[in-house]
């Protein structure tokens, strides 16, 4: 067993945990933070994507030792629990979810590429949003989510 500390979704955590255990088993299992989904378990689909320390990452391609020192952020810590985060908002808004097995993975990934890109071409989103599998949808809803969640965040900062 290793001793890690982390921060997650604002709650700081001292577990031990082994050291094999994957960063998404571990946010489920050992946390309760099941709005991350397991998808594939081979890093192709982006389901269980989470941010580590501000950037995207998929859970189940990283270790939970590896997260030690980290302030990860779960689809349950984006939302304050009054208000959605704009993101979250354009999704619903705009139907970029259909089953929403891929959309915590979907709009985590999207609030890394609008923090990283708050004004991205559409050619731009679908890049950003590559590592994501949906199994529902042609993307069109899901592109046209990030677009509206750019426009909520830019009106936000004004």
């Amino acid at each position: 067993m290793q001793h890690i500390k982390v921060t997650v979704d604002g709650t700081t955590y001292h577990k031990e945990v082994e050291p094999r255990t994957l960063l998404v088993h571990f946010l489920r299992e050992d946390l309760g933070r099941v709005g991350t989904v397991v998808g594939c378990d081979t890093s192709n689909c982006g389901a269980c994507t989470v941010l580590v320390d501000a950037v995207s990452v998929k859970s189940c391609s990283m270790l939970a030792v590896q997260a030690d020192g980290s302030e990860i952020t779960t689809i349950q810590g984006v939302s304050d629990g009054n208000d959605w985060h704009p993101v979250q908002s354009a999704f619903k808004e705009c139907h970029g979810l259909q089953c929403g097995y891929c959309t915590p993975g979907m709009v985590m990934s999207s609030i890394d590429l609008l923090n990283e890109n708050p004004n991205p071409t559409e050619a731009e989103i679908r890049e950003g949003l590559e590592g994501n599998l949906c199994r529902c949808t042609g993307y069109h809803n899901i592109v046209k989510s990030v677009q509206r969640a750019a426009e909520l965040m830019e009106g936000a900062k004004s």
